[in-house]
């Protein structure tokens, strides 16, 4: 009976690192994946708590009056305060991609006529106030992945009651 001989320990360990090479970049792009998928979701995330407090800021507010603060809502979608100061909440945010709709507002594709004044509920009628960020491209740290710089959210929107 043939007698069993050890494995050479220089054997193993060259095996080791064939077996480690070969893991290692899936479980790399598979990490990278993962972290650009969170980065998507807090920007996405960023975005609606923006839209949500811009909506909340003009709902105490009449479109009608001279002194109603639509730059300032915008600025506040944008920068995240009322002066426009500072960077953007989010990388390529720009007041342009933002669009408020509220009574005053002139009908459109995104403000269809009378869907935001007088609005029949059970209770009477109301006023909505709807701020809305249109087209916004995500941009990935990882330009070696095709297509993944093409990526635009869907438009992200909150509508809320007019409180006068």
């Amino acid at each position: 009976m043939p007698q069993k001989t050890a494995a050479q320990p220089s054997a193993v360990r060259g095996a080791v690192a064939v077996e480690f090479a070969l893991v290692l970049i899936p479980l790399l792009v598979l990490m990278m994946g993962v972290a650009e998928y969170g980065r998507a979701l807090f920007q996405y995330n960023t975005l609606a708590k923006s839209v949500r407090d811009s909506a909340r800021f003009l709902t105490s507010q009449n479109p009608a009056d001279a002194a109603y603060a639509l730059d300032e809502a915008i600025c506040l979608t944008v920068h995240g305060n009322t002066a426009c100061t500072g960077s953007p909440l989010a990388p390529g945010l720009s007041t342009a991609m933002v669009r408020v709709c509220n009574s005053a507002s002139p009908a459109s594709a995104i403000c269809p006529a009378g869907a935001f004044s007088a609005v029949g509920t059970g209770l009477g009628s109301i006023n909505l106030v709807q701020v809305r960020i249109v087209g916004y491209p995500f941009q990935s740290f990882l330009p070696f992945v095709p297509g993944l710089n093409s990526i635009v959210f869907n438009d992200i929107h909150t509508t809320m009651r007019q409180v006068l």
